[in-house]
């Protein structure tokens, strides 16, 4: 008897260290963040867009890196970019924690509170395979710069990584995940960024007057309260 309950107990010691090493990932490690050669390694990477960020300096261009620190970028319709950031060098970036994601080799291993969900929409065992589903999804996909864009695109992959326990990602999200949590590169960055702006600002105001500054910034609200409202409201938008 006692024999058997040392068996029983051996076999459930390795029923649970199995159980352990089926839900426990490893994760590759990661190399260092090199601007130089375009490497953000598990990143969300910005950079200003032509004319739209002068007039509104807080939209641009955005995209997500592999674990090698190749950049992804929904550049058009059909058509998303490989280690080739359209609109110029990365400017601002926020790398993001593996730890925080979900990747289950199965129904009953999801780390998130989403398990049918999440496994439904296209879960996947590896960051790298989540960004691959989500560059084959936009593959097909028309591009609008308003409807269907490289945020739309990278909340798609935030879903389907079940970033930080939520699968409600969108583009305002990842908007104000850049702005407010984004480093800059370095301090050429920020004069790229902000100085067209700052000269469109200054001309404007010399050319025109105070009435330009009224109209520029009326124009930066509502192009904020547009995203907001399609965001918000329209809910093909999420299925982008």
């Amino acid at each position: 008897m006692k024999d058997f309950q040392m068996e029983l107990k051996v076999a459930d010691d390795l029923e649970n260290t199995s159980s352990s090493s089926i839900i426990q990932h490893e994760f590759w490690p990661l190399g260092n963040i090199d601007p130089e050669n375009a490497k953000f390694p598990c990143c969300l990477v910005w950079t200003p867009l032509p004319v739209v960020s002068w007039l509104a300096p807080y939209i641009g261009h955005v995209g997500i890196c592999r674990e090698d620190g190749s950049i992804l970028d929904f550049a058009g319709s059909y058509f998303v970019n490989i280690n080739d950031f359209a609109f110029g060098s990365v400017a601002r970036y926020i790398q993001l924690d593996r730890e925080k994601c979900c990747f289950p080799p199965n129904l009953s291993a999801h780390k998130c509170k989403l398990g049918y969900k999440h496994a439904e929409s296209g879960s996947a065992l590896t960051w790298d395979d989540a960004l691959q589903s989500s560059v084959r999804h936009y593959q097909n996909k028309s591009y609008n710069i308003f409807l269907c864009n490289c945020h739309s695109f990278v909340a798609n992959c935030l879903n389907r990584l079940c970033y930080n326990g939520s699968m409600n990602w969108n583009m305002v999200d990842v908007a104000a995940l850049i702005l407010f949590q984004g480093q800059w590169v370095d301090g050429m960055s920020i004069i790229r960024s902000f100085f067209p702006s700052v000269l469109v600002i200054c001309l404007g105001l010399y050319v025109v007057g105070w009435p330009f500054l009224i109209g520029l910034l009326s124009f930066s609200l509502l192009l904020l309260v547009w995203y907001i409202m399609i965001t918000y409201c329209v809910k093909n938008v999420q299925e982008c």
